[in-house]
């Protein structure tokens, strides 16, 4: 039986398959599968039906031979290679562990070459490049512990946690070229979209190791003493942060509005749903790497590609980060655009809202009326007025310096910052003035993914992690794989050749005569 067995599989390779689902197919119709729970019958045809199509990758690949170049193999070191091995390697799919039959080409101290591998475009290591793309995908949304149990429970394989923070910053390592060789829009393109176009940028600290900390966070966290050892006095810090900076580009089309319209949508009970225009081919990013600069340059050179003709109205959204302003004013002169910087109505509010608190207490019904009264002001341009007004009524009432210190920042903050609070020109303009945007992606990338209790990330790790995720929140997630796949050949195999990997044979045609069989 088991030498028909043999002989079956040689004359059809895929035997074995036909077999397993015939023996699957046999078990679902048997007397025992009656009795059995429709759970208990998924699992099954779960389990079998991975290895049945393990088994049809296998015998695909038995049928393709095992690849005798059909020219001479010369390497990129110009070697030519002409002793011919036979060589076998596993490569671990989404179904199970396969193996491939190849021929392998070399010369005296030199590495071997191999056609087949061209062809097939096999990765270097064991993990065929759907199981990469899982991992990548899982990793993306979840930790990767529960990322490796996903694999597990979900395909024919497994893939161990440390091999998974190696494959995910593999599966990372073409973000930059992806988004560098974007081609700009089209003109028709471009008119498809809203005339507003909407860059915003912000920074949020991540838990690192130590050794993955920038060199003066490291050299602080490593003379950090803590008074008592079971807890945090007031003012300490447990671990120490790297900032990662984060940005984001989008497309939106005008909302005009009045100051009365916004502070009818800042009330807590609205009177009808306020239908706003939604964000259009947002992308998103950050890195823990790169400096804001390099960040805030790459949202230029994005938002250029979105508008070619530089016909748009370009605006910028703050909190009132200094270095994110600075970098904003430096982009549109180094780029020639006109940009309006806007600041963030809610951050206004949070400075006025303390301002209020000095006079009227937390808990006083008067603090919201007079934080309403100042905000409508302010959106009607006149910040000015509403800093001077309540210095002046802090200066009548007798206040203590200490007391109203909260007046006098809130001051501050209107007066430096008046250049970006002139929002009656930017809602008769249709200009977003809030930075909900930047703010929902800083949750999402960071928050949700890197922010969990008790984590400690390494640079390499969460810099992956966080282009992944990027990658599938701008909805690029399927055309950034091709063009990994694509570079991923040509590192491996491209760049080892000459020219162009030869072809191979057709199964069972005779190879060249005058190649040396290497046993």
């Amino acid at each position: 039986m088991q030498i028909q067995s043999q002989v079956a599989v040689l004359e059809n390779p895929f035997a074995p398959a036909r077999e397993h689902f015939d023996r699957l197919v046999e078990q679902l119709g048997g007397r025992k599968a009656q009795g059995m729970t429709h759970s208990e019958i998924e699992k099954l045809i779960g389990r079998e039906g991975n290895e049945v199509l393990r088994r049809l990758f296998q015998g695909h690949l038995d049928v393709r031979g095992p690849g005798e170049a059909t020219d001479e193999v010369e390497g990129s070191d110009g070697v030519r290679r002409p002793y011919a091995r036979m060589m076998e390697r596993r490569l671990k799919t989404v179904f199970g562990v396969v193996t491939v039959d190849r021929t392998t080409y070399s010369a005296h101290e030199t590495p071997y070459l191999a056609p087949r591998d061209a062809e097939l475009n096999l990765p270097p290591e064991l993990y065929s490049h759907g199981v990469q793309r899982r991992v990548a995908n899982e990793v993306s949304k979840i930790s990767f512990d529960a990322s490796v149990e996903a694999i597990a429970e979900t395909t024919g394989t497994t893939v161990p946690k440390r091999q998974a923070e190696q494959l995910a910053a593999r599966a990372a390592v073409d973000f930059d070229a992806f988004y560098g060789e974007r081609r700009a829009e089209t003109v028709r393109e471009a008119d498809k979209t809203s005339d507003i176009l909407a860059l915003s940028a912000d920074g949020k600290g991540v838990v690192m190791r130590k050794d993955a900390l920038r060199e003066a966070t490291r050299k602080a966290a490593e003379t950090r003493t803590h008074k008592i050892a079971t807890r945090l006095s007031k003012g300490e810090k447990r671990n120490a942060k790297r900032m990662a900076t984060v940005a984001a580009v989008w497309t939106v089309a005008a909302f005009k509005r009045t100051p009365e319209d916004v502070m009818k949508d800042l009330a807590r009970v609205r009177d009808t749903a306020v239908v706003r225009p939604r964000p259009e081919k947002k992308r998103v990013w950050a890195s823990l790497e790169k400096s804001p600069h390099e960040i805030i340059e790459e949202a230029f050179q994005e938002a250029m590609r979105r508008d070619p003709r530089r016909d748009k109205q370009w605006v910028g959204l703050v909190d009132g980060n200094p270095t994110q302003i600075e970098q904003l004013h430096a982009g549109a002169e180094r780029h020639d655009v006109d940009l309006t910087i806007i600041l963030d109505l809610m951050h206004v509010a949070e400075y006025v809202w303390k301002a209020a608190f000095v006079f009227h207490g937390e808990a006083a019904p008067a603090a919201e009326k007079w934080v309403s009264a100042r905000l409508f002001e302010i959106l009607r341009g006149h910040s000015s007025e509403v800093a001077a007004g309540m210095r002046r009524s802090a200066t009548l009432r007798n206040i203590e310096p200490a007391k109203r210190a909260a007046v006098d920042d809130c001051a501050d903050y209107l007066i430096k910052h008046r250049a970006y609070l002139r929002y009656d020109k930017y809602l008769a303009a249709g200009y977003p003035i809030c930075t909900g945007v930047i703010e929902g992606t800083c949750r999402h990338l960071i928050n949700d993914r890197l922010d969990i209790v008790g984590a400690h990330w390494g640079l390499k790790s969460a810099e992956a992690v966080l282009r992944l995720r990027a990658i599938r929140s701008s909805g690029d997630f399927d055309e950034y794989w091709a063009f990994h796949e694509k570079h991923e050949w040509m590192r491996h195999h491209l760049d080892r050749y000459a020219g162009l990997p030869p072809g191979t044979l057709a199964p069972n045609v005779r190879g060249r005569r005058h190649l040396s069989i290497v046993k």
